[in-house]
């Protein structure tokens, strides 16, 4: 009998009660080694239902495995050599389970009906004895009781990853070479039955992208009282906060020294990171038994009252300590006190947090407590930035900045809508952020990654989740679509057939569900409807006139068609065409076309108003900004006649809805294929006044400003290469690159772009109403030059 057949390598806690199943919980594995020798070498590969941390000698080495769903898991190979000493070594593994019941743990982090650690590896020393570390009833186990997860929000919880948590001695150092586990049990391995090879969690592929990155950080600032005090240039070392002396807490936030919290003393302190964070929490005390520790985890500083249907706090200046307020999560600990000047008691959030603010709570009782380190390790994709570009517009660069930060603070091991809320991969947000993502590195990795994760997501009738992973049915029939385009944008940049060839039945099979909800007439049915209140929800865009219908159409209510489902249909038609042709499949290029000609021919029948504008639906005279976009886009209308329509959009906002943060890639799309770029000056703005409320990243929407960081906002890390510069693949996978640089308002531009054959350098300055162009390419790499100035230099004055 082979290895595989005879062994699993799962193995969790014999005594795992029923009772278990209900809450999240986080189990401790412990394997110990004694190496006659140096250890020359030692590899595992390591997975876990749902997470891991992997220790070796106390120290942090891993966190996995990569998100997977019922279908696949993923499993991380790790090399422990040099975090290896001779003599005893111990490899210690804690793992977060979740429940089963989808909606009693985190969202996005599937679980199956076995938790299990996996780990298979050898450690081999200077003498070649071979130390077989596989996961067996050789591990010891131990479920930690001292912690217990909550759901953030009664309503909507889709993170449950806040904390209430107490130290206990018993547990202290549990991944040190020191610590007696001597009456922890012997773990037990799953039978294969258990385990079966062709699902989650035994179905392991290797790992697909790179391991996210930790940095270790410190806060900037402190403040008192909502008083600011910075770090970086406190004078008055003789001030007193909560009794405690300024230069205290500042030599604390610098890792210099702690701060001596008295007994029966409560503290309260607001740390400032200067910029949103992700990152993991780090806390060091020393005594202080009784004591309890609060850490309350704020994007923003909000003012009284709420507003729109959700009843957001209202935000104004995010650093307004005059009238606002922090309002957020928070993690609980409770002190046991045994933290010595040796050994120091810690506590460290088991997840990631987001935050800009944290606001540090101290009560203690009978005795002080010693807070001798708090900082934290910034987490994230290690998303490395090439691309550099320089304009004559001198606000750009503080935009730049705020949006390749907002990027970064939504890549993780997938890309995420919004670190703080919920760290869910929207389809809508994920091919904006992919875009982005080509445009200023040129990396597909992530993009790959979620690229097969959606088409796993796909349902029965055809359409995606649109989010996922995502343990639980969240469906908006459009954001499909966009799949289809986010299929297309890697074709474009990187021209792999294979893996066009291999999601083209993904594609086929979303066209079809549009295809089936056809009316007679030839456009695209109510498929549905306001969010929670029908089957599926037809979101588009949180303009304000649509906060009521949570962000679809007003023209949509009452079962109406929204002729913006439509329009998004013919546009994936379009797309699909593209992608069919690219891998030889010429009749079902042509059957698309065709398909998009008939469903556009319905549009303009049945969906033309009054004015000659395109209606949000059928018959319903309601117009928005958005359906003028996309009969741009579609080709329904022609750049002329679109121009017309979309600059009355632009003249009178009022009476149109506008396209938000979320809907300005394709709002800014129209208005390059109309002449009109230069309008987006006015719509920079919505960013500029970002950071004159010194927001750090982009916001979610102007009218929706729930969540500080939303990576479909980053637009600008795609227009100043793409469009100001100008480049732009011509041909799938960069074969030619085109180079049409579009001023719009600027008057000079120049900067290097990253593409996938290499990085192009452009520079360009107006003089006299004429383009001076200079380029550079990668050798080998033919362009093919287009002028769009002359179209673009004529709108200022609209």
């Amino acid at each position: 009998m082979n290895e595989y057949a005879s062994h699993t390598h799962w193995i969790w806690s014999p005594s795992w009660q029923a009772s278990c199943h209900n809450t999240p919980s986080i189990m401790f594995f412990r394997r110990t080694i004694f190496p006659g020798t140096l250890p020359k070498n030692g590899t595992i590969r390591i997975s876990a239902d749902t997470r891991y941390k992997l220790y070796v000698n106390g120290i942090l080495v891993e966190t996995g495995p990569s998100r997977g769903d019922r279908q696949v898991w993923f499993c991380d190979t790790v090399d422990l050599l040099p975090f290896l000493t001779e003599g005893r070594n111990v490899i210690a593994v804690s793992v977060l389970r979740y429940p089963a019941n989808p909606l009693l743990g985190n969202h996005g982090m599937f679980r199956t009906p076995v938790p299990g650690l996996f780990v298979s590896g050898v450690i081999t020393d200077a003498d070649g004895i071979e130390y077989d570390i596989s996961a067996d009833e050789k591990w010891k186990c131990m479920l930690n009781p001292y912690v217990t997860f909550y759901a953030e929000e009664e309503r909507f919880a889709p993170l449950i990853i806040h904390e209430q948590a107490a130290g206990n001695r018993a547990i202290a150092g549990w991944n040190t070479v020191t610590y007696n586990d001597s009456d922890w049990e012997a773990a037990a391995e799953y039978p294969r039955k258990q385990v079966p090879g062709a699902v989650s969690p035994g179905n392991l592929l290797d790992r697909t992208i790179p391991y996210m990155y930790r940095e270790k950080k410190h806060f900037l600032c402190a403040r008192q009282n909502e008083a600011a005090r910075c770090s970086t240039n406190a004078s008055d070392s003789s001030a007193v906060w909560n009794g405690i002396g300024e230069e205290e807490w500042i030599k604390l936030l610098r890792g210099e020294a702690g701060v001596v919290i008295p007994a029966h003393t409560r503290v309260s302190i607001t740390l400032d990171a200067g910029e949103e964070m992700t990152a993991y929490m780090h806390l060091a005390i020393e005594q202080g038994c009784g004591s309890t520790v609060t850490l309350l985890y704020a994007e923003a500083f909000v003012l009284d009252g709420f507003e729109g249907p959700e009843q957001i706090p209202v935000k104004g200046d995010r650093t307004d300590t005059e009238h606002g307020h922090l309002a957020g999560y928070t993690d609980t600990y409770s002190v046991d006190g045994y933290g010595t000047a040796d050994s120091a008691e810690t506590y460290e959030p088991y997840w990631f947090r987001t935050f800009r603010f944290v606001k540090l709570t101290v009560e203690t009782k009978d005795q002080p407590l010693f807070l001798r380190e708090l900082d934290f390790e910034e987490t994230g994709y290690p998303l490395k930035v090439f691309t550099h570009v320089s304009t004559s517009d001198e606000t750009l660069p503080d935009v730049w900045e705020i949006s390749e930060r907002t990027l970064r603070r939504c890549m993780h091991e997938t890309y995420v809508d919004c670190p703080y809320y919920e760290q869910l991969q929207y389809i809508m947000d994920a091919r904006s952020q992919i875009l982005y993502t080509y445009a200023i590195s040129a990396d597909d990795s992530l993009a790959r990654k979620c690229i097969d994760d959606l088409a796993r997501s796909q349902r029965y009738d055809g359409l995606l989740n649109c989010s996922y992973p995502n343990m639980n049915p969240n469906v908006i029939p459009g954001f499909s679509i966009y799949y289809i385009l986010m299929v297309h944008d890697h074709m474009m940049y990187f021209g792999d057939t294979d893996l066009v060839a291999a999601y083209m039945g993904t594609i086929d099979r979303i066209l079809h569900f549009f295809e089936m909800n056809l009316t007679p007439e030839g456009y695209v049915g109510s498929i549905g409807g306001v969010n929670e209140q029908e089957r599926f929800w037809s979101y588009i865009d949180w303009a304000a006139s649509w906060n009521e219908s949570s962000g679809m159409p007003t023209a949509g209510l009452g079962g109406r068609p929204v002729t913006m489902e439509t329009l998004l249909y013919i546009y994936g038609l379009q797309h699909a065409a593209r992608l069919a042709a690219y891998i030889g499949r010429n009749g079902e290029a042509e059957r698309y076309r065709k398909m998009a000609q008939r469903a556009g021919s319905a549009v303009m029948k049945y969906c033309r108003g009054r004015n000659g504008m395109i209606t949000d639906g059928p018959g319903v005279e309601e117009y928005s900004q958005h359906v003028q976009v996309f009969a741009i886009l579609t080709g329904l209308v022609s750049p002329e006649e679109g121009r017309i329509h979309l600059q009355k959009t632009i003249v009178h906002p009022d009476d149109y809805a506008q396209c938000t943060v979320a809907m300005r890639f394709y709002l800014f799309r129209a208005l390059e294929m109309t002449g009109l770029y230069a309008c987006t000056d006015r719509y920079y703005e919505t960013w500029r006044r970002m950071i004159r409320l010194h927001c750090t990243t982009s916001i979610e929407s102007e009218t929706y400003a729930r969540s500080e960081c939303h990576a479909w906002g980053a637009l600008i890390l795609y227009e100043l290469p793409s469009v100001t510069l100008g480049v732009r693949p011509a041909e799938p996978g960069y074969r030619k690159i085109r180079i049409c640089p579009v001023p719009g308002y600027m008057t000079r531009a120049s900067g290097t772009v990253r593409t996938p054959k290499g990085d192009v350098t452009v520079s360009w300055r107006m003089d006299n109403g004429r383009m001076q162009l200079q380029y550079e390419l990668p050798e080998g790499l033919e362009a093919e030059v287009v002028s769009r100035q002359e179209q673009n230099e004529q709108n200022n004055d609209i």
